[in-house]
């Protein structure tokens, strides 16, 4: 590894992701991968000790979300670059990561090149966000978002949980439910509460 090689840290729990990566990585004259972690206190405990040029993180880990390790590191370091490589394609989701500080967002079926090339971007401190996820953030950019109590909503909605049933499990009305979900049905654009759960997975809203 030259001294001006891009030094990379994966953080991924499947260990056939991570030494997929750092076999692309590593035959790279210009980029190195010098530390992998399988969980995100790893990650962040590496990230600490290593200070890698580029962290590579999924969204999906063990003991907390990515999302939660972008915003540890990026509490801690606000220069840190941090690029999510994740199989989740919700615009939701892609957008908690960017709001959280990562600099990019690549999907783990991509060309590696595509991979390559988001890292260098985000090591010269450029945003690294492939067509394909430009076109998914676009498609609700002029959505009315779902407050948090919506969510909250939804996500025991999603169970199979009645109106009454929810009413009770969040301590409020069932007719404060009723107005909620009606809510959520208009700005997820969906036909009724099973087409708005069904939209809210799929956009990554909420996970099951």
């Amino acid at each position: 590894m030259s001294a001006s090689s891009i030094r990379v840290l994966c953080v991924d729990d499947h260990v056939l992701i991570r030494e997929g990566m750092t076999a692309v990585i590593n035959r790279e004259k210009d980029m190195k991968v010098v530390g992998e972690a399988s969980s995100g206190r790893e990650g962040i405990d590496q990230f600490r000790s290593l200070r890698p040029d580029v962290c590579l993180v999924d969204l999906r880990l063990p003991d907390m979300t990515g999302i939660a390790v972008v915003e540890t590191i990026r509490r801690e370091d606000r220069n840190a670059r941090i690029l999510v490589v994740s199989s989740f394609e919700g615009d939701a989701e892609i957008q908690g990561a960017l709001t959280a500080g990562a600099w990019g967002y690549v999907l783990k079926g991509m060309p590696r090149d595509t991979l390559l090339v988001a890292i260098r971007k985000v090591h010269r401190g450029q945003k690294a966000i492939p067509a394909e996820i430009a076109v998914k953030l676009a498609e609700h950019a002029s959505d009315e978002a779902l407050t948090s109590r919506e969510v909250e909503i939804l996500n025991v909605v999603a169970t199979g949980a009645r109106n009454k049933e929810v009413a009770a499990s969040l301590g409020i009305s069932e007719e404060t439910v009723k107005a909620h979900i009606r809510n959520i049905i208009a700005k997820l654009r969906a036909e009724d509460r099973t087409g708005a759960v069904t939209e809210a997975i799929k956009r990554g809203i909420v996970h099951v």
